[in-house]
């Protein structure tokens, strides 16, 4: 064996004990931050699993919180048939249950649908945020709805409280805690052509229809004579930060 060959076998000698070290190392790293498990493990790396599961635990709780609501319901009621200060109390929350958004209501008003567009042939190459319904344009038609005089709305059959938040991601709707997926149906109570003309002069409505006649975005507004609108069951307490001291 030639020098050279002598002098490479040597350093190769001594590099193998310190890779194999330092890879060693490496997995002691991983496991221990990763506690034993996967650092990344299928349910985690894929978005759309992420949302079924989420929507899926959602539902679980929904159940619950409905079966505890009908149990706390039972029990006020007991305790306004038994104390007349309660009932009291009782007929003062009923009189703002409606303008909360907390009781049932139907009339004649107005039904929008916004719709994506189609992603065949003629939408080739078209960017594809230019094919889906934004937050903003569902904000459009809700806020000029109100500004037309809707009196009680739903967006996906979700009622609409004051604490209500319009957000899209992606093109889902989170509304109230739910994920909703377009066509999404904006229902309104109130004067059908005082809201069908506060759309129609809309910013961001007209905006939204423009884009709905080059891209194929779906949009119809339509008068109905009884609307039913369901009432909001979800949480209506207020999360917020206080000042304190460590």
């Amino acid at each position: 064996m030639s020098a050279p060959a002598r002098s490479r076998r040597r350093i190769w000698r001594g590099l193998v004990p310190v890779i194999c070290l330092l890879a060693g190392f490496g997995f002691a790293v991983s496991a221990h931050v990763s506690h034993g498990t996967d650092l990344r493990p299928p349910g985690t790396a894929n978005l759309a699993d992420l949302v079924r599961s989420a929507e899926a635990q959602v539902k679980v709780a929904d159940g619950q919180y409905a079966a505890l609501q009908s149990q706390v319901s039972a029990l006020t009621a007991a305790a306004g048939r038994a104390d007349s200060s309660v009932a009291a109390a009782q007929r003062a929350r009923d009189a703002l249950a409606g303008a909360g958004g907390l009781t049932a209501e139907h009339g004649p008003g107005i039904v929008v649908v916004l719709n994506d567009a189609s992603t065949d042939a003629a939408n080739a190459g078209v960017d594809p945020n230019q094919l889906v319904v934004h937050q903003g344009d569902l904000q459009a038609v809700v806020n000029a709805l109100w500004a037309g005089g809707a009196e009680a709305m739903t967006i996906a059959g979700q009622r609409v409280v004051a604490t209500s938040a319009v957000r899209c991601v992606g093109n889902t709707l989170l509304l109230n805690g739910e994920v909703y997926s377009p066509p999404f149906r904006v229902a309104a109570i109130g004067p059908y052509r005082t809201m069908e003309k506060t759309l129609a002069a809309s910013p961001g409505v007209k905006e939204f229809v423009q884009a709905a006649g080059y891209y194929g975005l779906g949009y119809t507004v339509e008068g109905v004579g009884d609307v039913d609108l369901p009432p909001y069951v979800g949480s209506i307490g207020l999360t917020y930060a206080r000042a304190g001291t460590r």
